[in-house]
């Protein structure tokens, strides 16, 4: 049995791993599926202290990140690196020490009252689901979670990580590796790398395969 703690990236709550969780647990799996704080006034911080509290009680665990909390779960990692068999990052990957999920995009969100909205269309591809789907469950973020620099040590980077490539592909990661400093992290003989061609939200749009691969890390 494997010990997994799913957690999601901007406007998402533990619910959009539900058709993930779902063949991970069939199997014997233990499944947690997180759903990070999203009041107005929570920062990046406060993301990683709650995923830490939540690794603070498991053991051996795959902690696995999508889009902004790949970020998350490196700085929770580089906590407690003891508490961690794997990272997985899900069309992510860690950011260098002080970077923002911001700077990562390029452009300051736009944040009526502090909490950046849904948008009406996916900001990425979003191949083979509704992005309904995510208009009528998710909620706004507090915009500290995209403008708050996470800061993270070196602990994180004796841990196996494994890369799951949605939107982009091995070869185009190998580039931005070398040349983007954004992507300077992923790099290096302890990642693994998998593809898994479907847009950058592939616990809709391919659940059951986004499974097989965390199940085989």
């Amino acid at each position: 049995m494997t010990t997994y703690l799913l957690v999601p990236g901007f406007w998402l709550g533990g619910w959009a791993w539900d058709a993930v969780a779902a063949p991970l647990r069939a199997a014997g799996h233990d499944v947690h599926q997180v759903s990070l704080t999203l009041d107005p006034g929570i920062t990046a911080s406060d993301h990683v202290e709650q995923v830490a509290e939540l690794l603070d009680g498991l053991r051996d665990v795959v902690l696995v990140g999508h889009s902004y909390a790949g970020a998350v779960i490196t700085a929770a990692a580089d906590r407690l690196p003891d508490r961690v068999a794997r990272l997985v990052y899900v069309d992510t990957g860690p950011l260098p020490d002080g970077m923002s999920q911001a700077e990562f995009d390029g452009s300051a969100p736009d944040a009526p009252d502090g909490m950046i909205p849904i948008p009406a269309e996916a900001p990425a591809p979003a191949q083979g689901f509704d992005w309904a789907i995510v208009r009528e469950r998710g909620r706004a973020q507090p915009v500290g979670t995209a403008t708050e620099p996470v800061r993270h040590g070196e602990a994180w980077r004796g841990l196996a990580r494994t890369a799951i490539l949605c939107s982009f592909s091995a070869a185009q990661l190998r580039g931005l590796a070398a040349t983007v400093p954004a992507f300077a992290l992923m790099s290096g003989e302890s990642w693994t790398v998998r593809e898994l061609p479907t847009g950058h939200w592939p616990m809709f749009s391919r659940p059951e395969d986004l499974a097989s691969l965390l199940a085989g890390n």
